[in-house]
């Protein structure tokens, strides 16, 4: 029996050129209308006047009012906060964007979220169930706000994106704190001559930088300490561990400790290929197994810690490499080749529904085009070009093989 026939039955079909030219289409004309939607919240105004004006009465967008408000990015094209984006055209949801320092501010009987600008989103994956937060590389002056996330004592996603029962328990107090303590670089820092990404800790062992706020922001500067590096052999990897204090800080307080996971083989505008395909798969394993490593965690007894909280994921825009990574895990956790098996009430919540209703009959069992859609529901642009939606077939086709000749041999 061929090892392909082993395999899911909507992964055998993905074999086929018409179900990946189906998936692709599919998936690729409703990011064009959440793109539609996210051009029209860029000029929304409070004004029905304005906003008829700016579109014409006969507008469909104007009958797509949920869209637009759903796929909002109102946000990221304020004055202050343009600056923030490195890519203009890449821009976080409103509805799932991370924000940091955050607050509760009451205004016109309604409690929104405030705080410092980031150019990220708050992502769960639809098979794995993990969080992450998504997030562009950082700039000269946003990696100061980029590294306050680690610095805030827990991180997790607001209320309103959790299943009502999570909700209500975290509102509860029960929640274990989550501070995140794990960053995962998919870009090197230059690419072909250009920079992808700001560096924000020290080159050598030992040294340490002072990193100042954005103009206007009061948050104490970060002290950044360059602890200990090496290379994970066969994963394309250089591990990283680094801590932060902010400037000022009691001499008593103990640095915040975080790990920083460089994986040098994925190109810009393309995706890893032979072995750097595999160093890949160990790559995954490895983040995983590092973000629940409670070793270097001293503040608090392990009893206490997130076994495994959110991970900070970034490539240069922070979709197209981030989201198929984040697609791959999701699907490898699934499968238990990361993370164990999952349990039975671990398995993740039913999705929220789209405003752009279901995928089409045709693909609606296909895992990979469920993953990809509903991340591109949480970030615009996720897993952002062709090769990398065939590329997260073939990664979950390849482990999945891999497992079984492994479990064959092992008989």
């Amino acid at each position: 029996m061929s090892a392909h026939t082993l395999l899911p039955k909507w992964l055998q079909a993905a074999q086929s050129p018409d179900h990946m030219t189906a998936v692709i289409t599919a998936l690729t004309n409703r990011e064009h209308i959440r793109a539609s939607a996210r051009n029209a919240s860029r000029h929304k105004s409070h004004s029905s006047k304005v906003h008829r004006a700016s579109f014409g009465t006969s507008s469909s967008l104007l009958n797509k009012s949920e869209h637009v408000n759903y796929y909002s990015v109102i946000v990221a094209n304020r004055p202050e906060n343009k600056l923030g984006n490195r890519y203009a055209d890449v821009e976080p949801y409103d509805r799932t964007r991370v924000v940091v320092d955050d607050q509760l501010e009451m205004g016109s009987g309604e409690t929104s979220r405030v705080g410092r600008y980031l150019n990220a989103n708050w992502v769960r994956e639809l098979a794995g169930g993990k969080w992450w937060i998504a997030t562009q590389a950082p700039l000269p002056h946003t990696a100061h706000a980029f590294l306050s996330v680690i610095l805030q004592p827990t991180t997790q996603p607001p209320p309103d994106l959790l299943h009502p029962a999570e909700s209500q328990f975290s509102q509860q107090g029960n929640a274990t704190p989550s501070r995140v303590r794990t960053i995962v670089q998919l870009t090197q820092n230059f690419e072909q001559g250009r920079q992808k990404a700001h560096v924000y800790f020290p080159p050598l062992v030992g040294q340490s930088w002072v990193m100042d706020p954005e103009p206007g922001c009061t948050a104490p500067s970060i002290k950044i300490t360059l602890l200990s590096t090496k290379k994970i052999d066969g994963a394309q990897c250089i591990h990283s561990t680094v801590s932060i204090t902010p400037v000022g800080a009691p001499p008593e307080t103990e640095p915040i400790v975080f790990q920083h996971l460089l994986f040098g083989a994925w190109p810009d505008h393309g995706v890893p290929e032979g072995e750097d395909q595999l160093a890949l798969l160990k790559f995954a394993k490895v983040v995983d197994a590092v973000n629940r490593d409670l070793s270097l965690q001293t503040s608090h007894t392990r009893a206490d810690l997130d076994p495994d909280p959110p991970i900070m994921v970034n490539c240069s825009a922070g979709i197209g490499r981030t989201g198929a990574f984040i697609a791959c895990s999701s699907l490898l956790r699934h499968f238990g080749i990361i993370g164990g098996s999952p349990k039975p009430e671990q398995k993740p919540l039913e999705p929220i529904p789209s405003p752009l209703g279901p995928l089409p009959s045709n693909i609606s069992e296909d895992l990979v085009a469920l993953e990809i859609d509903w991340l591109r529901e949480q970030r615009p642009g996720m897993v952002q070009r062709p090769e990398q939606i065939v590329f997260v077939y073939e990664v979950v086709a390849a482990a999945l093989i891999g497992e079984q000749y492994a479990a064959q041999a092992s008989k």
